[in-house]
């Protein structure tokens, strides 16, 4: 196991900062974090949470920080379903709910989908039983081939944005397990160069075709403000709004039909 020491400096490179910026932030001094970062100085669970704060680094690596050093994790994982974590999970289902007839879904850190309401259930028509089969990771179910790829008409612009927010959260968190997904989608099959042109309007909308409509969707994201719980922290929940009033219009027309 790496030590800690190893741990913090991989992080601080990984923040671009020397350890002179780190200590200024953090006000303490310089040859302290040297000797933190050397194994000359053992810290404290208070000094690796301190230092993990200004890191920025996210929860369930700060767990991994304090076992290097021996100490128990600061904070739980729990499943969804655990009863600890019941207020939660009515929370997301409210807010699904609260979305329809607009698709709106819960995905974790691993953009695994957690739970989804109906809305998105029935744009989902056409995609192979394989990507259905839990667990569902709904990036790949958007630029395979047999997923919704096919039927996204701006699919250059979409897979273009889809990649790059993986890349910005393999920057905050360095997980491996994100590397390889990224490395996975960018080896599908990708659409003719210059289909991923800089949009026209205010944001890069997912312009889905279905039963003969072309659906415009603005994807936003919502997660919870001050978590102290693994599980939650890596939480997101993602919701399609209408670009336009077609849009809104064909969706609460869908909601009708079913």
């Amino acid at each position: 196991m790496r030590s800690v020491g190893d741990l913090l400096r991989e992080w601080r490179r990984h923040r671009r900062l020397s350890q002179l910026q780190l200590a200024a932030e953090a006000e303490i001094s310089t040859r302290h974090l040297s000797f933190v970062e050397s194994g000359r100085s053992q810290p404290s669970r208070d000094m690796i949470l301190h230092l993990a704060q200004y890191l920025d680094i996210p929860l369930r690596e700060r767990n991994a920080l304090l076992v290097a050093a021996g100490f128990a994790p600061a904070f739980r994982e729990r499943a969804l379903d655990d009863p600890a974590l019941a207020a939660a999970r009515a929370t997301i289902d409210q807010l699904l709910t609260g979305l329809e007839p607009f698709p709106a879904l819960a995905v974790d850190r691993y953009w695994q989908l957690v739970a989804s309401n109906q809305a998105t259930l029935r744009l989902l028509h056409g995609v192979a039983p394989a990507l259905l089969a839990p667990p569902v990771n709904v990036l790949r179910l958007s630029l395979h081939p047999q997923g919704l790829a096919p039927r996204i008409r701006n699919l250059g612009q979409w897979r273009a944005h889809l990649l790059h927010r993986l890349r910005q959260q393999i920057d905050a968190c360095f997980d491996p397990a994100l590397i390889a997904l990224l490395r996975e989608l960018q080896a599908l099959p990708a659409p003719a160069e210059g289909s991923d042109a800089a949009p026209g309007g205010i944001a890069v909308p997912m312009q889905l075709e279905l039963d003969g409509r072309v659906l415009s969707m603005l994807s936003t994201t919502t997660v919870f403000g001050t978590p102290v719980e693994v599980t939650l922290a890596e939480l997101a929940l993602e919701a399609f709004v209408p670009a336009d009033a077609a849009t809104a219009a064909q969706l609460r027309e869908l909601a009708s039909e079913t």
